[in-house]
C-alpha cells in the first residue's frame, strides 16, 4: 500500500509567485506601476484589506473617512456613474455632491475623473455625472468628465483614494464594484435603496442590490493612487466629440486637468495581506501614454489564478458572458476533475427592453453552455432573493479560488471587462494561514488563507441564512458545494409548492437557463458581440486565445 506524499508547505514568496502575475506577465512595460517599487515586484505586502459587503456599509465608511479630511488632505476618485443627490447615510446632509463640495470648501484637494457617459435616453448617466462634477467644482474641487476610451467603451473603474498630509495610519483606498449613485445603498436585509435606479419591474419599486468594495490600507494605497495619477496626468483631450465639446463650452465645463502635488511616500506596512492591482485598458486611438497597447492584467491575472484552481472556484458576477472567457474556466475544469465552479448571478438582467434583454440572454447562454459542456454537474449557477421573495440584483464582482486567492474589483467576466473598458481590481493573498480543516484544500502546499476563506464564508452565511460563525458543512469544498445545493433546492421546492408551510432558510435558488430561439439568436448575437460585449484584442490575439 502506497501513501500519496503530501506537498511541502511553501514559503510566502513561492506562493505569491505561483498566484500573482510578475511585472512582465502584466504585458504593459509603459506603466510605472511595478517599477515604482524598489524591489520591482508586481504586488505589495504588509497591507490590511477589509471587504465591505453591501453599499450601506461602504458608504458609511466612506462618509466617515471624507469627513475626517482637512486642509491640504487629498481625495482622488474615479467612477462610472455619480449621482450628486445619492445619500451616503440617513443624514440628509450626506448627499455625495454635498459631501464632496463640503470637503473642497474645507481645503481638501478633491480631484475626480467621471466617465463622460452616453446619453441618459439610452439608459446611461450623462446628466448625473455632469451635475456631480459641476457641484464639486463650484466649491473648489476639480472633477473632470473623461471620454478617453475606445469607441463604444466606458471608464468603469470605481476607486476612491484618501491621503492625509500628516501621514499616519488613516490613509485608505476603496476599490470594487460600487458606484457613487442610486440603488447602491442597500444592506444585508436587501430591502433596496430608497433612491432607486430605473430597472426592470421584476425588481420592484426598491430594487434589492448586492455589491462589495474593499478598504485597503498599507503600501497598496500607493499603488491605487498611482493608478489614478496615470489617468489624471494623461494630456490627451478629455473628449473629441464636437457636440460634447460645444456642450462643455456653453456650460463652462473645465476641460484640462491641473498638476497634482507630488505623490507622498506609500503608507507603512500594517497587515498580512499581499495585494496585486489588476487593470484593463483598451487599445484605443492615440493610446494611453501609460498603456499605449492597452493593458489586460485583469484577464491575465484571472487566467493564472484559474489555471491553479483544483477544488473550488466561487464567483459573484453581474454577467458571466463570453465563450472566450468561459473557455478559461472550462480548460481548468477539464484539467482538474475534482474542481467545482459555483457562480452567483442576478436572476434577471437589469433592463428588460428587447434590444437589451435578448442580446444579454444570448451572451449568457453561450457562456453557460461552454461551462456545462466542460464539467456538467460540477458547474452550479445560482441567484438570490430577499426574504419577501424579490430577486436581488447581483452587481458584485468577487472571486475566491481554493480559499487561497481572492479578488474584488469593477471587472465582470466578459470580453468588455477583459479587453475594452477601463477596470481595476485588487487580488489579495493573505500571509496568515487558516488552521481549520482542510488546511490545504487544493493539496498544492499553498494552504488555505484567512482572507479568502473568511470572505467566502461571510458571503455563504448570508446567502444561506446562517448566523455569524455557523460554518457547518461549508469548509471542505466538496461538502460545501453540496450544502449550498441542498439549501437552494429546498427553497426552490418551497416556491414550486406554492410557498406553503415554513419558508426554508436562506436566499439562494438555482438559476434558470433561458434558451433563446434560433430567430432571436440570428439578430441578437450580432448586437451582443458588437455592442454589449465587444472585444478589443487584435485579430492575432483572438486567434491564439491570448489576452
Amino acid at each position: 500500500m502506497y501513501l500519496r506524499a503530501m506537498p511541502l508547505e511553501k514559503t510566502s514568496s513561492e506562493v505569491l509567485e505561483s498566484w500573482f502575475l510578475t511585472s512582465s506577465d502584466r504585458g504593459n512595460d509603459a506603466s510605472g506601476l511595478d517599477r515604482r517599487r524598489p524591489d520591482g515586484l508586481a504586488w505589495s505586502t504588509g497591507n490590511r484589506v477589509e471587504t465591505l459587503v453591501h453599499g450601506a456599509v461602504y458608504f458609511g465608511r466612506l462618509l466617515a473617512a471624507i469627513r475626517e479630511l482637512g486642509p491640504g488632505d487629498q481625495l482622488y476618485f474615479t467612477d462610472w456613474r455619480g449621482d450628486p443627490d445619492q445619500l451616503l447615510s440617513d443624514d440628509p446632509d450626506s448627499a455625495v455632491g454635498a459631501v464632496l463640495a463640503a470637503a473642497a470648501r474645507r481645503g481638501v484637494q478633491v480631484k475626480g475623473l467621471l466617465w463622460r457617459s452616453h446619453l441618459d435616453k439610452l439608459g446611461f448617466s450623462a446628466e448625473e455625472n455632469r451635475n456631480l462634477g459641476e457641484e464639486s467644482n463650484a466649491a473648489g474641487g476639480e472633477v473632470l468628465l473623461d471620454q478617453r476610451v475606445r469607441l463604444g467603451g466606458s471608464h468603469h473603474q470605481k476607486l476612491v483614494v484618501i491621503r492625509h498630509t500628516a501621514g499616519g495610519d488613516r490613509d485608505v483606498a476603496f476599490a470594487g464594484g460600487i458606484d457613487l449613485c442610486h440603488s447602491r445603498r442597500d444592506d444585508a436585509d436587501h430591502h433596496g435603496d430608497r433612491q432607486r435606479q430605473a430597472m426592470a419591474p421584476l425588481y420592484g419599486d426598491r430594487p434589492p442590490w448586492h455589491d462589495a468594495q474593499v478598504a485597503v490600507q498599507g503600501p497598496a494605497v500607493g499603488d491605487l493612487e498611482f493608478c489614478f495619477r496615470e489617468r489624471w496626468d494623461d494630456r490627451s483631450p478629455l473628449s473629441r466629440d464636437p457636440v460634447g465639446i460645444m456642450h462643455d463650452l456653453l456650460r463652462h465645463t473645465h476641460r484640462k486637468a491641473s498638476t497634482l502635488p507630488p505623490m507622498p511616500a506609500d503608507p507603512l506596512p500594517c497587515g498580512t495581506h499581499a495585494v496585486q492591482v489588476l487593470r484593463t485598458y483598451a487599445r484605443r486611438h492615440g493610446g494611453y501614454p501609460f498603456a499605449p497597447h492597452g493593458e489586460r492584467s485583469v484577464a491575465r491575472g484571472f487566467r493564472k489564478a484559474i489555471q491553479r484552481a483544483r477544488r473550488l472556484i466561487y464567483i459573484e458576477d453581474q454577467f458571466v458572458w463570453s465563450t472566450e472567457v468561459a473557455n478559461v474556466f472550462a480548460d481548468a475544469l477539464v484539467a482538474s476533475p475534482s474542481l467545482h465552479l459555483l457562480v452567483l448571478l442576478p436572476r434577471y438582467f437589469d433592463q428588460d427592453r428587447t434590444l437589451t434583454l435578448r442580446p444579454n440572454q444570448v451572451g449568457r447562454e453561450q457562456a453557460v453552455s461552454v461551462l456545462k459542456d466542460a464539467a456538467g454537474d460540477r458547474v452550479a449557477i445560482y441567484d438570490i432573493e430577499n426574504l419577501a421573495g424579490v430577486p436581488v440584483y447581483v452587481h458584485a464582482k468577487i472571486s475566491v479560488i481554493d480559499d487561497v486567492w481572492a479578488s474584488v474589483g469593477s471587472d465582470n467576466f466578459n470580453r468588455r471587462s477583459w479587453s475594452h473598458d477601463s477596470e481595476i481590481a485588487c487580488a489579495v493573498l493573505d500571509d496568515e494561514r487558516d488552521t481549520r480543516e482542510p488546511i490545504d484544500p487544493a493539496g498544492l502546499g499553498d494552504g488555505a488563507r484567512k482572507f479568502a476563506r473568511d470572505l467566502r464564508l461571510q458571503l455563504w452565511r448570508e446567502h444561506l441564512g446562517r448566523a455569524d460563525g455557523d460554518d457547518r458543512g461549508l469548509l471542505d469544498p466538496a461538502e460545501a458545494v453540496g450544502t449550498f445545493r441542498d439549501a437552494a433546492q429546498a427553497l426552490e421546492r418551497w416556491h414550486l409548492d406554492g410557498r406553503r408551510g415554513v419558508r426554508p432558510p436562506g436566499r439562494v435558488r438555482p438559476h434558470p437557463r433561458i434558451q433563446p430561439s434560433s430567430t432571436t439568436r440570428l439578430w441578437a448575437e450580432p448586437f451582443y458581440r458588437t455592442i454589449y460585449d465587444p472585444d478589443a484584442r487584435t485579430p492575432e490575439m483572438r486567434r491564439k486565445a491570448e489576452w
